[in-house]
């Protein structure tokens, strides 16, 4: 889990064929615990990670809004339009049908929930009445699924017993100015292929509750083995916050936390400053800002020392303007393998020259002081080596991601414009993704790869390709 994008909240195999939207193998039976040290986001455990790309507001089966997912395979050469599968409500073995406005594919969580050593793909939407997907991953790619009673999800270890866990969100987006309010329940790991948790805990706070749940994601800001929980919420009348959850040893499986970053763009976990503990990374993009908090063994370290950072920044490239909505999305990986956690963030309302809306990314480093602007790099459809032209309202990097899809140990870039191609006198467009690699000296365009639904083989029309990413 998505903004100047609709459908942000916040992610089978196919080699030289087409394979979209008929069917997946059977239910592969699950592997031991022992197993289940592997690469995360490797949903076929074949040592490469994965990317899986949302087109939530494609029409499938004539319903338009129904949505899917597109799966892309890693592997040496990192990832090609030969290698890989998509995923619907249409699809064979996907539990439920088709429904317009459902946006299946508008949330995406991974974790490898069964143990087998292979990540398992939990696909989210909008409805708040309809259940989530689990597609289970297997040597063969993903096969099989099962529903969950949830809209949207989170995996993570958050009982710090090495199974991952995953936290259940019943709630959706309101359509007016009052939120519908969420309901958050936690199963425990491990969780069997036909739907069940090895227990079930309660959520331990009921400061979700009243609002509806926009972006989640989890990570270890003190340390202790069990990964905490940032959330990004709706308030009513308009209104955003962020709010920080710990893990606890016992009893509800969250305390709240009293003070986090604000914000109403993305949020990741990462360790910029190598300490050990993982730091928060809030995008505040009616700022056109990005709030970093520094991790550490009591939790998040006091509000007087995180740092903000823009587009003013020394040594980052562009210029702070409000309408950049720099921080809409953000992302944290490791880029140039130094140890410390880098940081990507979309600016999707950037204007370049007359086009307005064209976007923007931009990667700064980490480094033992913490993130820092030195060495920054900014990135367009107008940067050499990147395929495709600046266009008005494309919206490039509304979602972007990191990780290291080809095994090298630079983690890779994927940023989308999911209104690439946006239909005449419409909000929404077709959308694509760009793959550029991770080296040493940061990232780099000379083996850039982009792709989108016509790539894919995928419904097409007003898909929003890219809207979420894994």
């Amino acid at each position: 889990m998505s903004n100047s994008r609709s459908y942000k909240a916040w992610s089978v195999p196919l080699i030289a064929g087409v394979l979209a939207l008929t069917g997946i193998p059977a239910l592969a039976g699950s592997a031991s615990a022992a197993e289940s040290k592997a690469v995360q986001d490797d949903f076929n455990g074949d040592g490469y990670k994965d990317l899986a790309v949302g087109a939530p507001i494609a029409t499938i089966d004539g319903k338009r809004g129904a949505g899917y997912v597109t799966v892309m395979y890693g592997g040496p050469h990192g990832l090609t339009k030969d290698h890989r599968t998509t995923i619907s409500r249409s699809t064979s073995g996907i539990p439920g049908d088709p429904a317009a406005g459902e946006n299946f594919g508008y949330q995406l969580s991974t974790g490898d929930l069964d143990g087998d050593g292979r990540t398992d793909l939990i696909i989210g939407h909008a409805d708040p009445k309809r259940d989530a997907v689990v597609v289970w991953g297997s040597k063969e790619g993903l096969s099989g699924a099962v529903s969950v009673p949830a809209a949207t999800t989170q995996a993570g270890d958050f009982d710090g017993d090495s199974w991952p866990d995953l936290v259940l969100f019943r709630g959706g987006r309101s359509p007016g100015d009052d939120p519908i309010g969420t309901e958050v329940t936690v199963w425990q790991g491990p969780i069997s292929r036909d739907g069940k948790p090895t227990a079930t805990r309660d959520f331990g706070s009921p400061r979700l509750e009243p609002f509806d749940l926009m972006y989640a994601t989890a990570g270890d800001v003190n340390g202790d083995g069990r990964d905490d929980l940032a959330t990004t919420v709706y308030l009513g009348d308009g209104g955003f916050g962020s709010q920080l959850y710990l893990a606890n040893a016992s009893g509800g499986a969250f305390t709240y936390a009293d003070s986090a970053p604000q914000g109403t763009g993305q949020v990741a976990f990462g360790d910029v400053n190598g300490d050990g503990f993982d730091d928060v990374v809030q995008g505040v993009p009616n700022d056109s800002t990005v709030t970093v908090a520094l991790g550490s063994a009591s939790g998040l370290k006091p509000e007087s020392t995180w740092k903000s950072y823009s587009q003013d920044t020394a040594d980052v490239p562009g210029a702070k303007e409000e309408e950049d909505r720099f921080g809409d999305a953000v992302a944290v990986g490791d880029v140039n393998n130094d140890g410390y956690a880098d940081v990507a963030v979309g600016s999707p309302g950037e204007k370049l020259g007359d086009k307005a809306g064209a976007g923007m990314v931009n990667v700064l480093y980490g480094s033992r002081e913490g993130l820092t602007g030195k060495g920054s790099q900014g990135f367009t459809q107008d940067t050499d080596g990147v395929p495709g032209a600046v266009e008005s309202s494309d919206n490039f990097g509304d979602s972007v991601s990191i990780h290291d899809i080809n095994g090298n140990g630079y983690a890779d870039l994927a940023a989308a414009a999911s209104r690439e191609n946006m239909v005449e006198g419409g909000n929404t467009g077709e959308g694509a993704v760009w793959s550029l690699r991770g080296r040493p000296t940061g990232i780099v365009t000379d083996a850039a790869f982009t792709f989108g639904p016509r790539t894919v083989g995928a419904p097409i029309e007003r898909a929003t390709f890219g809207g979420s990413l894994s």
